[in-house]
Parts: structure tokens; sequence; C-alpha cells
């Protein structure tokens, strides 16, 4: 087994949004999306409606998800609040079960209203394939497929979407992604370091961060 690695599939993220201006933020739980199938298929996005093949994975890589993005956003000390945790949670569960007939994008914009948030910013998950093996010598690498998107409260607009779609492969593979190499000490990194190397790329251009 080839020891040199690097990330195929590198983070897209939206182009040009840093401009926009948001006080505060609110994070409502993010979802793994599992396809019909559980060896995998196409699903779609439910915000965007963008099909996206996906594959079930077991356990929360959701719950990791928006665990990282959360710290990642405080980490990079954004210029907006930031709420999220339980008290987001609760109301986003009690919006949506009055609100059943209602567009997911609609519920969004309810449950920021009434947490007095400008935008919310909601995740999903598609592919969560943990590595078989161990830091130098793997069967198979880690691969993750994700998406994360900000909506505006007052119109409903999407306004920035990152997604990530990325999977470890050796250097031999691809020498031109040495950088990857270097950066992951040259081992098999597992879905969540694979997972939060993709999120802050992505982070790169979500509105408010410096």
């Amino acid at each position: 087994m080839v020891v040199g690695c690097y990330h195929r599939g590198e983070a897209v993220g939206s182009d040009a949004e840093k401009k926009l201006v948001f006080d505060r933020i609110a994070v409502v739980p993010f979802l793994q999306i599992v396809p019909e199938d559980q060896m995998g298929g196409a699903v779609r996005c439910p915000l965007c409606g963008i099909t996206i093949n996906a594959v079930a994975a077991p356990g929360h890589p959701e719950k990791a998800l928006e665990t990282l993005f959360l710290e990642e956003l405080h980490k990079n000390k954004p210029k907006f609040d930031l709420l999220g945790g339980e008290r987001v949670a609760a109301v986003f569960r009690r919006v949506s079960a009055n609100s059943l007939r209602s567009p997911l994008r609609q519920v969004l914009r309810d449950v920021g209203s009434e947490l007095g948030a400008e935008a919310v910013a909601v995740g999903y998950v598609y592919r969560f394939r943990e590595r078989k093996g161990v830091a130098y010598s793997v069967e198979a690498p880690a691969s993750v497929t994700f998406e994360i998107h900000l909506l505006r409260v007052s119109d409903g607009e999407l306004v920035w979407r990152g997604f990530v779609d990325k999977t470890q492969s050796s250097l031999m593979e691809d020498l031109f992604q040495i950088s990857s190499f270097y950066r992951g000490k040259g081992r098999w990194v597992t879905a969540t370091e694979l997972m939060g190397e993709g999120l802050e790329k992505m982070l790169k251009t979500f509105p408010g961060l410096p």
C-alpha cells in the first residue's frame, strides 16, 4: 500500500458573497440524507433540489459536521452573533411540527424570525465513509460528501452554498497533489479529519468571516 496520500475532490464554495453583512446567524440541526437503497443512490438536496449521490452511514455524521462547523466559525472570530445548540434545535423542532405543510424555506424563515436572526445556516451529509485500515495502511480511504446553505430570512433567498466531495487518494495516483500530501503528513486520515479539512476550505468564502 502506498503511504503518501492526498485528498481528491476539493471543496467548492460560493464565489463572491463575503460582502454580505448579517448581524446574527442561526444554525439549525444538520441532517444526514439517506437514499432509499442503503447501498447508495441519487437523492435531492431538501433545500435547493440539486441531485447528489448519497450512501447511508452509521452513527450521526451530521452532528459531527454541525459541531465542526460551529467550532470553525468561532475560531475565525466572525463579525456576526452566532446562535446554535439546543435553543435553536428546540425552536426548529416546534416550528417544523406546527408547519408540516409549509415549504422548508418558509420553516427556516420562521425559525430565523423567532430567534431574531437575519440568516439561517443548515447542512446536509450525503456520504461519510470511514477509512478501512490504519493511518499508514488502508484497504479503503475515507470519503465524505456534504453541503451547507445560508438562507436570508427576509426573503428566503439562498445567498451562499458550500459543497464538499472529497476522497483521499495515494500520492502516486496524482503527483500534482503533493501539497495535500504534506498537509496530511503522508498518512491516511479519518473521515472526520477529511470533513474538517474540506470545511476549512469551504468557509473561506463564508459571509462575515475575516
